[in-house]
Parts: structure tokens; C-alpha cells; sequence
């Protein structure tokens, strides 16, 4: 057994030249989505080439489908990019190589034979209606070598001795961060390390709040005003600290992953459509930690189509306040919140996006004996499987009152418009929590296969055990890179919403993946409430439904690219 996972030297298992290799793939590759993405076109679009709404409903496991080719490409070229970086540098090891090639190759194989959306629905060439077009992707020398050679028995064994490097640093491989990203991560790391993971099992199975002396440690490292600007309090860190920091977060738990995103959110929101006063009096008080936000937009009847929200807004009489009723659910964390960012409709006469406004809602904090201690609000909280450290609620507005300053920018029926424009930092964000789900779930997984002896050795030692570990490194590399290369569009203040939604969608289903398989590894106690992998799977499997549920994420990405991509 020992010798199959160990690669000899006549056979070395790294592709000479990869770098190269992967250059010359993505030429092919790219040729092949862009057919894929005309035949889909004829499909999806109307007369005037714009996305026609009933052909994407007829065809939407080709417009589904569509979305995953494009973002398998895009994953393999940051992939690609990120080594040819790293080899300029001289930091381009024998890890790299190894994880590069064999993700290459599963996902070029991938793209010719069926990709997985989930478990269940696999989109494959000819029903993206270019069989033809995959045959002669296939044809490719290039495609072949690396879907022949990139990933073989010897490259896995090979990938899997470095393995167990991961439990004494961050990642397996060179994430090619700049020498101030890295040190952020290893400060965030550490505290996860100490202050996060120990703890967090028992949090969950008790069902508790996540302790107020760690949120206030969190205020204290700056997770609350991370990216909003100096001069209102915050870091004005970019989008990619965001992106490390959560990782590190939600690889300790996803639950304090998940709390600075409460406040990036509101922050957004205020920084994007708040007025001068909104953002002096806000800002400051949201970076420091002093108040926390919750995001109140999801209606019982709605989930992802907000133009059909019913809850209403209407102006006093005096116009000192206005009176919000109405219900809604799914709210995170609302009970210790101070404010609430509250979607509502300020104009009765319409049924969709257009009439809708954004309220910076303030409200007094609550607990479990007394969760909303407030006029006119009430709510229940939601039981759930995973995603818990700040608890689930639904709440019912009953002539609440919210002052008519805090209307977000001083203007009715903006508030989709608002929203819209902070779902590129959410779903940038929401990827890089997967990655730290999927992270925690690659590492449980791993030290429990090393540790745990079947028929005389470490069950590490099994291919089928060890395969599954290098996969989820292979693929965690990958949507990180993809992750950071949509934060630094965002940071440059770059249209990001298709490769961010792209991170968002891969990231979600890579770490339910991670998480499924750290199960199995752990065989029969991973299905033991005791063992925190049974945590992890179940924190993992929100991650394809917020923010986005997949289907919905995938189905924004197919109209952008009908409507012409980037």
C-alpha cells in the first residue's frame, strides 16, 4: 500500500512546462465556451437579442448549464494566472504543479464529458448543444495530455504527502497574497485557531449566541470596518482583506464568519445610497463595533423575488416618522441588533422593484427571555440545522416606527436599486465563507484520516481516502483564486457581479462537497452529533441557498452572458 503512494522518479508525475500547458488549454477552452455560449444564445434570446424570460424558463438546464461551462473556464484561467505569477517568482513549487495539473485535468474532463451542478443534475455537451464543438475540444492535444496525464494515480500520491502540511499552516498551497494580505491572515488565523474553534461545537450543539466577549475581540481586530474608509472609523482595507478574513473566520466557525457580514452589508448600503449625514452619524458607530446591523429584506411568500415584497411603508402625517407593516424572515441575528436595514414598499401602486425603499431601522438590543423589546415589533425564532451562533428569526412589523431620516438617502423607491449594488461584496464574501467552511471541512477531514488506524495503518494511506483529501485541496485552490480575482476587480472599481456570482456558485457547491466527503472519512462517527464534521455538513449546506440560491445564481450569470458577459 505504502508504494502507491509514492511517485518514483522515472515516472515524475509534474508536467513539465504546465504553465504553458494551461495557457494553450484555455486558448481551446475558450473557443469551445464561446460556441457553447452562441448555440445557448440562439436559444435563450429573443428577436432583439436580449434575454427572453420564457425561453430562459423552457431551457433552463441550458442556461443553468451554461453558467457552470464559463465558470469552470474562468476558475482555470485565475488558475493558470495565479501560477504563471507564482513561477515568475520563483514560488511555483511541486504542490502547485501537482494541485494546478490535477485540477485541470478533472475539469477539463469534466467539460467534455458532464459537469455536476449538484448531486443530482449534470449538464452535459450535447445538451449545451455542442457535442460537436466538445469532440473537437477533446481532439485538442493539449486537452488530452492534460485530462490523460494531469491526473493519475501517481499524481494524486504525489499531491497527497504534502497533505499534512496543511495542519501546521493556512493552506497547502502558495496563495499568492502580497506580504500584508499574508500577515492578516496569519493574525486571523490565530485567533480563529484560539479563540473560535475550540469552542464553536459546543455553541452549536447548545444552540448559543456566540459569546459577546469574542464579538467585542472581533470589534477590537477591526472585522467590523474592515473595508469602510478611514475617515469614517474603519481599516479601508479592499475587498480581497475582506475575502482573507472571513476564510479565516469561517474556517473557525461559520457563524463569526457570517457576523461581519452583518455589518459589511449595512456599511455598503450606507456608503453606497446614504446621504453625508447618514454616513457621519452610521459609519463610525458600525465600524467600531458599537452597533450591530442585521439585513431585514426577505419576505414568508418571496425568498429571491423582492419585487414581490408586501411589506409597507408609509409616512405619518407630521412627516417626523414613517410606520413599517408587515412580516418577515430568515433575519440573522436581529435579537442583539441595533439596527436594521429594512426593505419595504413606500409606494402602494406598484408590484415590483420599483417601488421599494431602503430604512436605516433603529431598535433597541434584546435576549432570549425578551428577544425584541420594542413597540410594534415582534418575532419567533426559526429552528435550524446548521448556521447557528446568531439564530434565525422571523419577525412582524405592526405600525413599527422608523424615523424619516433614516430613509437611506433621503429618497423613496431607491431601495433595489441600493440593494443591488452591494450584491457583488456579498456574493464575493459569501464565496470566500465557503472557502473556510470547505477549508475546516479539508482539515477535519485530513487529520482525522491520519489519525484514525484500519487493517494495521492510518486510513491516509487509502487512495480512495487520500484522493478525496487532494481533490478538495485541488478544487479549494482553484474557487480561491476565482474568489480573489473578483475582489480585486471590485477594488478597482470594475463591473465584478458575473465573476463574483460565479465565485459564489462554485464555492458553495465545492464546500458541501468537502464537507459530504469529510464525513465519510470519518465513516460512522461522522455521523455523531459529537464529532464537529456533523457540524460542519450541516453549516455547509446553507451555503448554495443564501445570498443567492444556486439555481437563482446560476440563472443571473446565463442572462448576463446572453446579454454579452463582460
Amino acid at each position: 500500500m505504502e508504494g502507491t503512494m509514492t511517485a518514483t522518479a522515472e515516472q515524475s508525475p509534474v508536467m513539465e512546462g504546465l504553465t504553458g500547458l494551461m495557457q494553450e488549454a484555455l486558448a481551446a477552452l475558450d473557443t469551445y465556451a464561446a460556441a457553447a455560449t452562441s448555440g445557448a444564445r440562439a436559444q435563450l434570446a429573443g428577436a432583439d437579442g436580449r434575454p427572453d424570460r420564457a425561453a430562459f424558463e423552457r431551457h433552463q438546464h441550458l442556461a443553468h448549464g451554461l453558467s457552470w461551462l464559463t465558470t469552470y473556464v474562468e476558475t482555470l484561467r485565475q488558475v493558470a494566472e495565479w501560477a504563471g505569477r507564482l513561477e515568475a517568482e520563483g514560488r511555483f513549487g511541486e504542490i502547485e504543479h501537482l494541485l494546478s495539473q490535477i485540477l485541470f485535468s478533472e475539469y477539463c474532463a469534466q467539460i467534455v464529458g458532464g459537469i455536476p451542478m449538484n448531486q443530482g443534475e449534470t449538464i452535459r455537451p450535447h445538451e449545451l448543444g455542442s457535442l460537436k464543438a466538445a469532440d473537437e475540444l477533446f481532439a485538442v492535444p493539449v486537452i488530452q495530455r492534460l485530462i490523460t496525464e494531469g491526473k493519475t494515480p501517481a499524481s494524486m500520491a504525489a499531491a497527497a504527502q504534502f497533505l499534512p502540511d496543511a495542519l501546521s499552516r493556512d493552506t497547502v498551497e502558495n496563495t499568492g497574497l502580497d506580504e500584508t494580505m499574508s500577515m492578516v491572515r496569519d493574525q486571523f488565523a490565530k485567533y480563529a485557531a484560539e479563540r473560535i474553534k475550540p469552542y464553536a461545537h459546543e455553541w452549536h450543539l447548545k444552540n448559543e449566541y456566540i459569546p459577546m466577549d469574542v464579538v467585542s475581540e472581533m470589534s477590537e481586530l477591526g472585522v467590523f470596518g474592515l473595508t469602510i474608509p478611514e475617515e469614517f472609523g474603519g481599516l479601508g482595507m479592499g475587498k480581497t482583506a475582506m475575502c482573507v478574513v472571513s476564510e479565516e473566520l469561517s474556517r473557525g466557525y461559520i457563524g463569526t464568519g457570517s457576523l461581519g457580514t452583518r455589518s459589511e452589508i449595512a456599511a455598503e448600503l450606507i456608503l453606497i445610497g446614504g446621504t453625508d449625514d447618514q454616513k457621519e452619524k452610521w459609519l463610525p458607530l458600525i465600524a467600531s463595533g458599537e452597533i450591530l446591523p442585521t439585513a431585514v429584506f426577505t419576505e414568508p411568500n418571496t425568498g429571491s423575488d423582492l419585487g414581490s415584497l408586501r411589506t409597507r411603508a408609509v409616512k405619518d402625517a407630521d412627516g417626523a416618522n414613517y410606520s413599517i407593516t408587515g412580516n418577515k424572515t430568515w433575519i440573522t441575528h436581529p435579537v442583539r441588533a441595533d439596527l436594521m436595514t429594512v426593505l419595504a414598499r413606500t409606494n402602494p401602486d406598484t408590484n415590483n422593484f420599483s417601488g421599494l425603499s431602503m430604512f436605516l431601522a433603529e431598535k433597541p438590543r434584546g435576549d432570549d427571555a425578551t428577544p425584541f423589546p420594542a413597540e410594534g415589533m415582534t418575532g419567533g425564532e426559526i429552528e435550524v440545522l446548521g448556521y447557528r451562533g446568531m439564530k434565525e428569526y422571523e419577525i412582524g412589523f405592526d405600525g413599527f416606527k422608523v424615523k424619516a431620516e433614516n430613509l437611506l438617502g433621503g429618497v423613496e423607491n431607491q431601495g433595489f436599486k441600493q440593494l443591488m449594488a452591494t450584491f457583488e461584496s456579498a456574493r464575493i464574501q459569501t464565496a470566500a465563507r465557503a472557502i473556510g467552511v470547505g477549508q475546516n471541512a479539508f482539515e477535519t477531514g485530513l487529520r482525522y484520516a491520519l489519525d484514525r488506524n484500519q487493517f494495521g495503518q492510518p486510513i491516509f494511506k487509502f487512495p480512495r481516502v487520500s484522493n478525496k483529501l487532494v481533490m478538495m485541496a485541488a478544487e479549494l485552490m482553484g474557487v480561491r483564486q476565482l474568489t480573489y480575482f473578483s475582489a480585486r476587480r471590485k477594488d478597482e472599481g470594475k463591473r465584478c457581479d458575473l465573476e463574483a456570482g460565479m465565485a459564489k456558485l462554485l464555492a458553495a457547491r465545492i464546500a458541501w462537497a468537502a464537507a459530504d466527503n469529510a464525513v465519510q472519512i470519518h465513516g460512522g462517527n461522522g455521523f455523531a452529533l459529537e464529532y464537529p464534521v456533523s457540524r460542519i455538513l450541516q453549516d455547509a449546506r446553507i451555503l448554495n441557498i443564501f445570498e443567492g440560491a444556486g439555481e437563482v445564481q446560476a440563472m443571473v450569470i446565463a442572462r448576463r452572458l446572453v446579454e454579452g458577459g463582460n
